[in-house]
């Protein structure tokens, strides 16, 4: 054993010795290592932080919130069907709580209605196009994930009176009212004036495609009033449904598309004439892209690594035969074929081994720019690939020198002395 470990501190040194000595050779030796560990840790990073970001993101959705609509989020196989369906009117979510409470064990907690418009946003000189703005009832606390920044949610009394009051998101009150309190002020909506009452904290985007911060919430009788009824055929209008176990999901979905039958009025045997929507739809349309970034990644890694194994393959066979006397010399003192065979493969996978901590740094600096150039993306660089990495250049390494290492070994020391 003492043997064994002397050899391979031998084997280490001789290594080190010949990459200083060769050090242009060993760098463009590693570079398709270097690239590959950088392919290889790029996507597994980007991966990360889509998955990241896209639990977050479901975090502001709400993971235990079902979503009663008219359209289905994805898949829309029978165009016509869905377009001639009735809309999500807000007095369903009423009946629907009615047969929430006369259900024993009931899964779902409570039906909120919500609907929702683009609209246009002033206060003095400052304006913004195109907010995300909803209405809502009271009850939509019990669905919120944000945080206030300062304010609060409208009331029951303000809820039901249709009061004109707002809860702005953390940009729209940063743009409108900025370097000063936006509570009390007065917002004018498509040109109806609202007294803002609560200001959300900062929650971020979804992906980067949608900003949780661009968005009002003012009261449903004030947006009907205003923004227009729920009954138009194009109206954005749904029901919002809390689970009380979102590991139950599946077995709430069939409760709740039950119940929205009985209030929808539909007979046995009829297609459902409203969509029940959760974040699993998201997950699938995810998933391609994730399957697609992997696929790319691992193509560019198998080719840079591909090249970059003939590459040390080559130069092994190279060192090999510039040392050839030496390998004699040190058979002919005694040196076993196991000692021989340390010596030319520790080299190789010295080479690939520094490559991958090149790799890596190379990595941690990509994914520092990419971080500031896009904040809203998570950039998750996790132990795990560092490990996968350095798995990855010891068994490229291992792979490519094996071979010269072998034949180097077995090279008849009497041979070796005389080659020229």
């Amino acid at each position: 054993m003492k043997r064994l470990i002397y050899e391979l501190i031998e084997a280490f040194r001789i290594a080190f010795a010949q990459i200083r000595a060769n050090k242009m050779r060993s760098v463009l030796t590693a570079l398709g290592v270097i690239i590959g560990i950088v392919a290889v840790t790029l996507m597994g990073t980007a991966i990360n932080g889509i998955d990241r970001g896209f639990e977050n993101s479901l975090a502001m959705l709400g993971d235990d919130v079902l979503y009663v609509q008219k359209w289905p989020w994805s898949g829309v196989p029978d165009w016509w069907n869905y377009v001639n369906r009735p809309p999500i009117r807000i007095e369903q979510a009423d009946q629907l709580n009615r047969i929430i409470e006369q259900t024993p064990n009931s899964l779902l907690e409570i039906s909120v209605p919500v609907i929702a418009s683009g609209q246009n946003v002033r206060a003095g000189p400052q304006q913004i196009s195109g907010v995300f703005t909803f209405g809502t009832t009271f009850l939509y606390s019990r669905l919120m994930s944000a945080d206030f920044k300062s304010g609060r949610l409208f009331n029951q009394a303000e809820s039901e009176a249709g009061r004109q009051v707002a809860v702005l998101g953390y940009d729209v009150a940063e743009a409108l009212f900025p370097g000063r309190e936006a509570i009390d002020q007065r917002v004018l909506i498509k040109g109806q004036p609202f007294t803002v009452i609560g200001v959300l904290a900062k929650q971020g985007s979804f992906l980067g495609l949608f900003s949780f911060d661009s968005q009002i919430i003012v009261p449903i009788d004030a947006y009907r009033k205003y923004f227009g009824g729920v009954d138009a055929r194009r109206s954005n209008s749904q029901l919002r449904v809390k689970v009380k176990d979102k590991t139950r999901m599946g077995e709430a979905v069939d409760e709740l598309t039950g119940a929205m039958r009985r209030v929808r009025g539909q007979l046995p045997g009829e297609r459902d004439n409203f969509s029940i929507n959760q974040q699993q739809a998201f997950r699938e349309q995810l998933d391609p892209i994730k399957k697609g970034i992997a696929m790319a990644g691992l193509f560019i890694t198998g080719l840079s690594l591909f090249v970059g194994a003939i590459g040390i393959m080559n130069i092994t066979f190279v060192s090999v035969k510039e040392r050839t006397k030496e390998i004699g010399t040190r058979k002919a003192l005694g040196a076993r074929r196991r000692t021989i065979l340390l010596q030319f493969l520790i080299e190789a996978v010295s080479i690939c081994l520094i490559g991958g901590l090149v790799g890596l740094g190379l990595t941690f600096g990509l994914a520092y720019l990419i971080q500031a150039a896009m904040p809203s993306l998570p950039v998750v660089f996790s132990l795990g690939l560092v490990g996968v990495s350095m798995i990855v250049a010891v068994v490229t390494g291992i792979v490519s020198g094996f071979a010269p290492a072998w034949g180097a070994s077995r090279l008849d020391p009497v041979v070796a002395l005389r080659y020229e």
